[in-house]
């Protein structure tokens, strides 16, 4: 990052952590509600995502958490629930005062916790650009709302640096805004609306392919919802932008060789005369059985002929149980 956007980042969040900001995020998913699991107010009113990164498919079996971007530490408290252990979840910041106010807040939660305990988290200074974290020594990677604000060059690096650090077959759960207008250069280049979260969103598709282009054979667009609207009356902008918020998991699978599979919430549903439709490529669907597929799957289905294939639009909204 140049030192004005790194500066005017900190600065935004330095201000946050030392006077909580509700108003600074707009989070679109509900905070999970876990059995015996409380969460401090202060961690709700510093709950600077915009959406959730905390999924419990993806924290089976005790697995160490890289979360980036610490925020309030609410997310780190979700993932301790997972993994209570001394050191099983790792947060990274690069500024002091939102280490400082986590390290506070934990103490809170571990009153009103009894299973909790401040050291099942390490709190670590540090770059998202140049993670202090040793090659392929976490099972699950997270950041919330924060990669939005990198120049796409950033951007390259932040996904490279947790693909490094994950084991193979780790996961990178990510939120972050995106928007398929396009963004003014005088927004897009405001340091101050970036570090806000409100004009460093691209296009979704862009992004998977950042993803994917970092090296992760699978992404799952789990959510896709509303975020905000920059309007004429508020912002520098001749036209109405409208922002989504997605939520994203991208799997550090071998890439196939005919690409990464990508699920955006398309259904594969065969309706033919037989029991079943084999395509001799691995998948089977059952009739009048709805099957998941990615969406490199479905291109293939779709150009069959003469099969009774329906294959849905993208809904942005995939919880597991696909093709692949």
């Amino acid at each position: 990052m140049n030192s004005d956007y790194l500066n005017t980042t900190i600065n935004v969040y330095k201000q946050a952590a030392e006077t909580p900001d509700v108003g600074l995020c707009c989070t679109t998913t509900p905070v999970w509600q876990l059995p015996g699991l409380n969460i401090p107010d202060i961690m709700l009113d510093m709950n600077y995502g915009c959406g959730s990164t905390v999924h419990s498919r993806d924290l089976v079996n005790n697995p160490s958490i890289l979360y980036v971007g610490v925020g309030g530490g609410m997310e780190l408290l979700q993932f301790s629930y997972f993994s209570r252990a001394k050191g099983s979840v790792f947060g990274v910041d690069i500024v002091d005062e939102m280490l400082s106010a986590s390290r506070a807040n934990f103490l809170e939660a571990e009153a009103l916790n009894p299973w909790f305990k401040s050291d099942f988290i390490k709190l670590i200074k540090g770059d998202a650009l140049n993670l202090p974290i040793e090659n392929e020594s976490v099972d699950v990677a997270a950041q919330n709302c924060l990669f939005n604000i990198f120049t796409l060059k950033d951007l390259k690096l932040a996904l490279k640096e947790m693909y490094r650090v994950l084991k193979p077959h780790g996961r990178l759960v990510l939120s972050d805004p995106v928007c398929d207008q396009e963004m003014p250069d005088n927004l897009r280049k405001d340091d101050r609306l970036r570090a806000l979260c409100l004009s460093g969103a691209i296009p979704l598709n862009d992004y998977i392919k950042m993803i994917t282009d970092a090296g992760f054979g699978t992404v799952e667009i789990r959510a896709k919802r509303p975020y905000r609207i920059l309007s004429p009356l508020h912002y520098n902008t001749d036209h109405l932008i409208f922002i989504e918020s997605v939520e994203v998991c991208a799997i550090k699978d071998p890439m196939p060789n005919d690409g990464p599979c990508v699920f955006t919430g398309k259904t594969a549903i065969y309706y033919g005369g037989d029991e079943s439709f084999d395509d001799q490529k691995g998948h089977t669907l059952i009739q009048n059985q709805p099957l998941a597929v990615c969406d490199k799957t479905a291109k293939a289905l779709a150009d069959i002929e003469n099969e009774n294939i329906f294959i849905s639009d993208s809904t942005f909204f995939y919880d597991g149980g696909g093709c692949c």
